[in-house]
């Protein structure tokens, strides 16, 4: 029984040095880039030792890879809800908004992520091409398959490209202008409810968007008819 004790700690004690690292790092390659940091810079700021990086992690790229995907909303299970052959439009957008938005519940996570996401587009690595191949275009694809099914179309066409980056438009613009609502209306970010009302709007929103190409298209086969 002691024993069993003693490795539970052991292994608590692990998944705390090793999420340490990740803040860490995820905060010194957002401010500085991943060139510019030393796996010793991260140690010390995590206070652990830098043979950590290795264990948890292999090495620096390693743990930079880590930092860029260890909070990615972007799951298997949460594609799957959202992209539910038997869902409404409605609940497959409280789902898309839902799992986009989810690290705002995180509180500074999220924004540590827009910062090391941003660090990563200006000096890139490579990672965020793996990102827009790996994750960004099968989820936008994803999004077109629930339009096309929704607006009964066989084929996607310019319009519902142009549907589907307006309805990410919506979350992305709120991730990357979190400080500038933050400042301007503090409120609309205080809590987990402040964000299910977001997302819940965006629904509404979003809906209405659809229904909008929707009408239009319908109009367009009048005229031509």
């Amino acid at each position: 029984m002691e024993k069993d004790k003693y490795t539970t700690r052991i292994r608590s004690d692990g998944a705390q040095s090793r999420e340490r690292l990740l803040l860490a790092a995820m905060k010194l390659f957002a401010e500085r880039g991943f060139a510019s940091v030393s796996t010793r810079e991260i140690a010390l700021a995590a206070g652990a030792n830098v043979a950590a990086i290795s264990y948890y992690f292999g090495d620096k790229a390693g743990l930079y890879r880590a930092a860029f995907r260890e909070y990615d909303p972007n799951t298997p299970e949460a594609f799957a809800a959202w992209t539910r052959p038997d869902a409404t439009l409605r609940e497959a957008l409280a789902a898309f908004y839902g799992q986009v938005l989810a690290p705002l519940k995180q509180g500074d996570i999220a924004r540590l992520c827009m910062r090391l996401w941003f660090r990563e587009v200006l000096e890139p690595t490579g990672l965020w091409h793996e990102e827009i191949e790996n994750d960004i275009r099968p989820a936008f694809a994803g999004l077109v398959a629930v339009l096309l099914r929704h607006l009964n179309l066989k084929k996607s066409d310019d319009d519902i490209d142009r549907l589907a980056f307006c309805l990410v438009g919506q979350a992305m613009h709120m991730m990357v202008g979190l400080d500038v609502i933050e400042k301007i209306t503090p409120r609309l970010l205080g809590s987990d409810a402040a964000i299910d009302s977001w997302i819940a709007r965006m629904v509404d929103f979003g809906e209405g968007m659809v229904k909008t190409e929707q009408a239009r298209r319908k109009a367009a086969m009048k005229k031509t008819a």
